[in-house]
């Protein structure tokens, strides 16, 4: 019977980093939404550059955000399914919003190096050995 103790640990393991990694998205995708908001207004928050290779307004790039964060609090809540669609789903959604951020980087750089950092933490969490199918 002790061969089983660290299987049912390592299964809570992955089952909290599942949880988390839901939550992040959730929260993740809601600060995404506020981002945007802020570049649709065209706030005086956002700081605007000149001369960007990836040249949009401020006005698409805060629409980006936008969908993006609904589309991650959709996958969020989708996590706690427990599904393989949602966990890959939630995983795409996390490597878009680290690539959007880091087109974001000149514009918001602070900021964007925060939500890169917990998109890679949600993509950990969700990459652990034992997060889908221990049902």
């Amino acid at each position: 019977m002790q061969q089983d103790r660290p299987y049912s640990d390592r299964a809570a393991f992955a089952a909290s980093g599942v949880s988390f990694a839901g939550t992040m998205l959730v929260l993740v995708g809601l600060f995404e939404v506020v981002n945007g908001i802020a570049a649709i207004n065209n706030d005086t928050v956002i700081v605007r550059t000149r001369n960007y290779t990836f040249g949009l307004d401020l006005t698409a790039w805060g629409w980006i955000h936008v969908i993006i964060g609904a589309v991650m609090i959709f996958a969020g809540i989708s996590i706690f399914s427990r599904k393989a669609w949602a966990v890959i789903f939630g995983l795409a959604m996390a490597m878009l919003s680290a690539l959007n951020n880091f087109f974001y980087l000149p514009h918001y750089p602070f900021w964007s190096i925060v939500v890169i950092a917990l998109d890679v933490f949600i993509i950990w969490s969700l990459t652990r050995p034992g997060v889908i199918g221990e049902e």
